[in-house]
């Protein structure tokens, strides 16, 4: 006798979950995961507090981005959350009749650990890919890297790998310099306070 048909995750069964868990919903599937580790938290803020002044509000950068933390985003049936997504302000919804986002971003970022780390690579990115996302980044804090790619005829094409202290200049963010060691919280501790509070 086959078994019944699973029944496929909604958005409403997200507001079941403990408020110190995150909620997804992959390919039909809820998952939910702790909260991120402290050091992953530290890496995904630096990010965005490195591109948010130039990218989001035009200080010393182009400006014309919208760059979030962790929002719920819907790609058709499906709802993530990413570490960081950002849009271009122009694609960007402004008022919507639901709390996730209906629009895929132009950019996103996962940061890596190693819980998630065969998620976000193996079931996320096919979904990013699909819905038209054109920039990919994951940061590992552990390995301290970066991989940076774009979406070209449907597939990842690998722009960039960098490590450690590299500077880097990357898609989409060209217009900016990003050390590396300020998003790693053991590099950031091991510096001087007076080079630290010079940043």
């Amino acid at each position: 006798m086959s078994e019944p048909a699973k029944r496929k995750a909604t958005y409403e069964d997200l507001f079941s979950i403990p408020e110190n868990m995150t909620g997804e919903i992959i390919n039909g599937e809820l998952v939910v995961t702790p909260r991120p580790s402290r050091n992953h938290v530290e890496t995904t803020s630096s990010l965005g507090y490195r591109l948010g002044p130039s990218y989001q509000f035009g200080e010393g950068g182009p400006g014309g981005w919208i760059i979030l933390i962790e929002p719920e985003i819907g790609f058709g049936e499906d709802i993530l959350v990413p570490d960081l997504a950002g849009w271009r302000r122009e694609r960007y919804p402004k008022e919507e009749p639901h709390n996730w986002i209906s629009v895929p971003p132009d950019w996103i970022c996962e940061v890596l650990s190693p819980s998630t780390l065969r998620r976000d690579k193996v079931e996320k990115t096919p979904i990013y890919a699909r819905h038209g996302v054109s920039y990919l980044w994951f940061i590992d804090p552990i390995a301290k890297t970066l991989d940076a790619f774009r979406l070209q005829d449907g597939d990842w094409v690998l722009a960039g790998v960098y490590m450690e202290n590299d500077k880097v200049r990357t898609e989409p963010f060209i217009d900016i310099e990003i050390n590396l060691s300020d998003l790693w919280l053991e590099t950031r501790f091991r510096r001087p306070l007076e080079e630290s509070t010079k940043e």
